[in-house]
């Protein structure tokens, strides 16, 4: 079994230029469109609820937010230190152009040159699984990373659907994680995913 042992807020920064200098831990990317329950996640993976700030203005956040955190594998207590970055959801229009425009070019930038991003984890509502933007954003993550990185697609929420919704969800994306922060389903893969990943590294 992995667990977060340990998780702490750093630092927000408003573009890449303010991020971070720690060139010796991994990031671990978590983006989503707003509203979909990214900081319920990041809050149930870490097991610490105010870890990430639960805003019920989607949208809200325009920082991108990083926590230090360790994975623990509890068979042989071996641990990983790593980053989680929280991006601002995507896709939220009850802004103005110009704040909008500079807002993905952000995201963008971080995306695109931010050479310690080793896993992009894209969280989308399981109830809203073909929206064109989540189209546009995995299209945008595949074009953009490299052979290093790995990419997670993970569907939220997913005990608001029933059995048969779930069942049709889980042949259509195979590889993708079902996953519920309220009901602790899914946790563990995820955590599992990312020591996995940041171990072979």
């Amino acid at each position: 079994m992995i667990d977060i042992v340990a998780s702490k807020f750093i630092i927000s920064a408003p573009n890449i230029k303010m991020a971070p200098l720690s060139q010796e831990q991994d990031e671990i990317v978590f983006m989503a469109r707003s509203n979909v329950g990214k900081s319920s996640l990041l809050n149930a993976l870490t097991n610490h609820k105010g870890l990430a700030k639960v805003s019920s203005s989607p949208g809200k956040t325009r920082l991108i937010n990083y926590f230090d955190v360790t994975l623990m594998n509890r068979e042989d207590s071996s641990k990983i230190n790593a980053k989680f970055v929280d991006l601002p959801g995507f896709g939220y229009a009850k802004v103005s152009k110009s704040i909008k425009s500079d807002w993905e070019k952000n995201l963008t930038d971080y995306i695109e040159q931010r050479q310690n991003i080793k896993i992009f984890i894209h969280l989308i509502d399981c109830r809203h699984p073909y929206l064109d933007i989540d189209k546009s954003v995995s299209d945008f993550l595949l074009e953009s990373m490299d052979k290093s990185q790995f990419i997670l697609q993970v569907f939220t929420k997913i005990d608001k659907l029933n059995q048969k919704e779930q069942s049709k969800l889980r042949k259509e994306f195979p590889s993708a994680i079902m996953l519920s922060s309220s009901k602790k389903r899914g946790l563990q893969k995820v955590n599992k995913i990312i020591y996995d990943v940041l171990n072979e590294n």
